[in-house]
C-alpha cells in the first residue's frame, strides 16, 4: 500500500465512490443526502469496511465544512429581515422551542441522562432542518404557500435560537484552559470583546465598500467569502469562543451587505461537498453495538419529536386563528431535527459537556425523524386527509387569521384562480370589460398586488378540498383556474384537476376554464370535467403575429381547441357572461 499522501488520495477516491453510492441509493429512496453520507460514514467506519484511517484530513475538511454552514447562516440573520418576522412565525417558532426544550428535557431525565447532558439532547432537539425543508417545499411547489412561508419564517426564529444556544453553552468553556492561545477566562472575555467591536466597526464602515470592490470579480468572491468564513472561525477557536460561533459572527458580519443573497448562492455546492465529510466523520465514529443499547431512548425520543412537534405548532397556530389544515401542513415540517442538532451535540462533546454516546444517540434521533418525516411532508396532503377527522380540536370555530378579504359586493360573475403574471392580467382585462371577478391565491404577496389595484380577492388554497365550498358561487357563471399545469416527475399536487373535480363534486353547474401549455394539457384537463381550454403561449404568439400584420385570418389555438371540445363536453357556444 503507497505511504503519505498517496495513501490519502486513494482513500480519499474510494470513500467518495462509496458516498456517491449511497447518495444515488438516498435520492432513489427520497432521502436528504445526510442521512445517505451518515449510513455511508457507518459503512466506512471502524464497525464495517475500516476504511478511514486519515482522520486528520478528514476532520479539517469536516470543519471547513462547519464553518461555512454556519457561515451561511450568519448571512441570512440581517436585522431587517429578523424585525419583518410576522407574528405567527415569532409565536409558533418560540412555541415550539420553548415546549420542545422543556418536554425533552424532561424526558431525557426520565430516561436516565445527567442534567447538562438533557439539555444539550433537549436543546438539540428544538432544531429542524432548513436546507431539507426548503427543499421539499420548493419540489413540491409550497414555498409560498401561507403554510410554506410560516414555516420558513419560524425556520429563521430557530437559526436565531441556534445562534443563542451556542454563544450561551460556549460561554461555559470559557478559561477553562481549553483555547490554543492559554488565556485565562479575563483574557478571553476581553478578547472576545474586541472581536466584538472590530466586527462591529467592521459592519458600519468597511463591509459594504470592501464586499462591494471583490465583487467585480466573481471568482474571487467565493474565495474571499470562505477566507473570511474559515479565518474568524480559526480567530475565535483560538482565543476560546469555538470555530462554530467563529462562523457564525463572519456571516452575521456580512449580513447587511447588498451581495449576501450572492455569496450565498456561489457557496452553496461547496458547503455541501465539505459537510459531506462532517457526516460521513459523524457516521464512522458510531460504535454499532452501543447504538443497540441506544435504541430504546432514541425511539422515545423520535417518537416525541415525530408527533409531539407538529402538535404544538397546530396548537399555537389554531389559537392563533389558522385553520387545521395550515396548522397541520406547517407542524410537519418541524417533525425531525436537523444538521444543526448534530453539529450542536458535537460542539458539546468538543467543549468536554457531553459524552460519545449522546451524540450517538442524537444521531440516531435524527436517522429516525429525517428519513420518516420526510416522507411526511412529500405526502403531507395525503396524510392530511387521513387525520383530518382526528384534528377538529385544534381549529376554532371562526378561523379568522384566514377568514376572507371581500369587497362589500358579494355577488361575482367570475372566479378567478392563480393571481400570478397571467391570471392578475386576465383578471384585469375582464374587470376592465365590466366582469365582476372575485381573485383567489395562496400566495399572500401575489393576493396583496392584486387587492392593491383595488379588486376584491381571498387567500385560498385550491388543493384543499373543502375551501370550494366557502366560495360565493351561486351567481358565477364561470370558474377560471389560471395557475400553471403540474411539471411531470415533481412531487406537487395537480392543483388543476383536484380543484376541476371538487368544483363538479360539490355540483357547481357554470362552465370552467383552465390554463393549458399543451394538447397534452389540454385532453388532461377537459377529461377531468373543464369546459373551456385557455393556451396563453398559443394566443400570444398569435396576437404577436396580428400585430406584425400577417395573415389575417389567424385564429387562436385556443379557440381551435375549445370548438375541438365541445362537442365532447357539451359546452354552448357564446360570449362570456
Amino acid at each position: 500500500m503507497p505511504g503519505g499522501h498517496i495513501a490519502v488520495f486513494y482513500e480519499m477516491a474510494v470513500i467518495l465512490a462509496i458516498a456517491s453510492t449511497a447518495g444515488i441509493v438516498g435520492v432513489l429512496l427520497k432521502q436528504p443526502l445526510l442521512i445517505a453520507f451518515i449510513a455511508a460514514g457507518i459503512a466506512a467506519g471502524p464497525g464495517v469496511l475500516d476504511l478511514i484511517r486519515s482522520t486528520g484530513h478528514l476532520n479539517v475538511l469536516a470543519d471547513i465544512g462547519v464553518a461555512v454552514l454556519l457561515f451561511m447562516i450568519g448571512l441570512k440573520l440581517d436585522l431587517h429581515i429578523i424585525r419583518s418576522l410576522g407574528r405567527v412565525a415569532a409565536a409558533t417558532g418560540l412555541g415550539q422551542v420553548a415546549f420542545t426544550s422543556l418536554v425533552g428535557f424532561a424526558i431525557c431525565l426520565g430516561l436516565g441522562l445527567d442534567v447538562l447532558t438533557s439539555v444539550y439532547v433537549a436543546i438539540a432537539l428544538t432544531f429542524s432542518s432548513t436546507i431539507i425543508i426548503v427543499k421539499l417545499l420548493t419540489d413540491k411547489r409550497e414555498v409560498d404557500s401561507l403554510h410554506g412561508r410560516i414555516a420558513i419564517g419560524f425556520l429563521i426564529v430557530q437559526d436565531i435560537v441556534v445562534v443563542v444556544a451556542m454563544v450561551a453553552l460556549s460561554s461555559f468553556g470559557l478559561g477553562a484552559g481549553g483555547n490554543p492561545a492559554g488565556l485565562s477566562m479575563p483574557a478571553v472575555l476581553g478578547s472576545s470583546l474586541v472581536l466584538l467591536a472590530g466586527l462591529g466597526l467592521f459592519m458600519r464602515f468597511a463591509a459594504e465598500p470592501l464586499v462591494s470592490r471583490i465583487a467585480r470579480h466573481p471568482e474571487l468572491l467565493v474565495t474571499s467569502a470562505l477566507t473570511w468564513a474559515v479565518l474568524l472561525a480559526a480567530v475565535a477557536d483560538w482565543i476560546g469562543l469555538g470555530k462554530e460561533l467563529g462562523g457564525l459572527l463572519a456571516g452575521i458580519s456580512l449580513a447587511s451587505t447588498s451581495f449576501r443573497d450572492a455569496i450565498t448562492s456561489r457557496l452553496a455546492s461547496l458547503r455541501d461537498f465539505l459537510l459531506l465529510f462532517f457526516f460521513l466523520m459523524l457516521g464512522s465514529r458510531l460504535n454499532l453495538e452501543v447504538l443497540g443499547g441506544q435504541a430504546i431512548p432514541a425511539l422515545v425520543l423520535s417518537i416525541f419529536v415525530l408527533i409531539g412537534n407538529p402538535l404544538i405548532v397546530l396548537a399555537i397556530m389554531g389559537a392563533m386563528g389558522y385553520r387545521k389544515r395550515t396548522g397541520f401542513l406547517a407542524g410537519l415540517t418541524v417533525a425531525q431535527i436537523s444538521e444543526f442538532s448534530l453539529i450542536f451535540i458535537a460542539m458539546g462533546l468538543t467543549l468536554g459537556h457531553v459524552r460519545q454516546e449522546a451524540v450517538s444517540l442524537v444521531t440516531l434521533v435524527g436517522l429516525v425523524t429525517i428519513t420518516l418525516s420526510t416522507y411526511m411532508i412529500i405526502y403531507s396532503h395525503e396524510v392530511y386527509r387521513i387525520l383530518e377527522p382526528l384534528l377538529g380540536p385544534f381549529e376554532r370555530k371562526i378561523a379568522d387569521s384566514e377568514q376572507a378579504v371581500i369587497a362589500p359586493q358579494k355577488d361575482f360573475d367570475m372566479i378567478l384562480f392563480g393571481l400570478g403574471r397571467y391570471g392578475s392580467a386576465l383578471g384585469q382585462v375582464l374587470h376592465d370589460h365590466g366582469r365582476r371577478v372575485l381573485g383567489v391565491d395562496f400566495d399572500p404577496e401575489a393576493l396583496a398586488r392584486w387587492r392593491a389595484r383595488g379588486l376584491p380577492g381571498t387567500f385560498g388554497d385550491a388543493t384543499d378540498p373543502e375551501f370550494p365550498i366557502s366560495l360565493p358561487l351561486g351567481g358565477v357563471s364561470c370558474v377560471i383556474i389560471a395557475t400553471p399545469p403540474s411539471i411531470p416527475g415533481t412531487l406537487e399536487e395537480d392543483t388543476q384537476l383536484i380543484l376541476t373535480g371538487v368544483l363538479r363534486r360539490i355540483g357547481f353547474k357554470g362552465r370552467i376554464a383552465v390554463r393549458s401549455h399543451d394538447q397534452i394539457d389540454s385532453r388532461r384537463v377537459i377529461d377531468a370535467g373543464a369546459d373551456i381550454v385557455l393556451s396563453p403561449f398559443a394566443d400570444a404568439a398569435t396576437r404577436a403575429a396580428e400585430l406584425l400584420e400577417l395573415d389575417g385570418n389567424l385564429r387562436s389555438v385556443t379557440t381551435q381547441v375549445t370548438a375541438a371540445t365541445r362537442s365532447n363536453v357539451g359546452e354552448p357556444t357564446g360570449h362570456w357572461r
